[in-house]
């Protein structure tokens, strides 16, 4: 990760809420695309060794993107994105969730919502992200399986992704 970059996660207990705040050396055309469409997705959203592998993606309100987080065993875990409100090249909002293979919502876990919004200047892209839950506790599960670290790599592939 270039040193000279913003890259700020918090948590706001009080409002079971993650805030991750994160720059980016790229115009917000390349990033906002990075984001949404799958075939850019799949080089980066997983935390190496593991790769996100996608089954179908519909960026559009009301559509989905459903994909696996496949580990370095062939281990998979999969994911469903349900796009809610897309204002293109600034916002979107989104339901996140475990699921199966089908996109069966596995209700032993929390959904989450949520908001990145993007922001572009002197030829540098913010993407700030809001995740909400319902409850605290909810954080903590997702805390426990790793996903700061997860995401922050994530984020880190992105650098890279974007510096070809």
């Amino acid at each position: 990760m270039k040193s000279n970059l913003l890259m700020n996660f918090s948590v706001d207990k009080e409002n079971a809420r993650v805030n991750v705040e994160r720059e980016f050396a790229a115009p917000v055309d390349k990033v906002w695309a990075a984001w949404t469409q799958s075939e850019l997705l799949d080089q980066w959203w997983a935390p190496r060794p593991w790769k996100a592998r996608t089954k179908s993606q519909d960026f559009r309100e009301g559509g989905s993107w459903l994909y696996a987080m496949v580990g370095p065993e062939g281990e998979e875990h999969w994911a469903k994105i349900d796009y809610d409100k897309i204002d293109p090249k600034k916002s979107f909002k989104a339901y996140d969730a475990f699921c199966d293979e089908n996109g069966n919502i596995n209700t032993e876990f929390a959904r989450s919502l949520w908001t990145n919004t993007f922001s572009e200047t002197d030829n540098t892209t913010t993407v700030s992200v809001s995740i909400q839950y319902d409850k605290y506790e909810d954080i903590e599960v997702i805390m426990q399986m790793g996903f700061k670290e997860g995401f922050t790599m994530a984020l880190g592939n992105l650098d890279e992704l974007l510096e070809e």
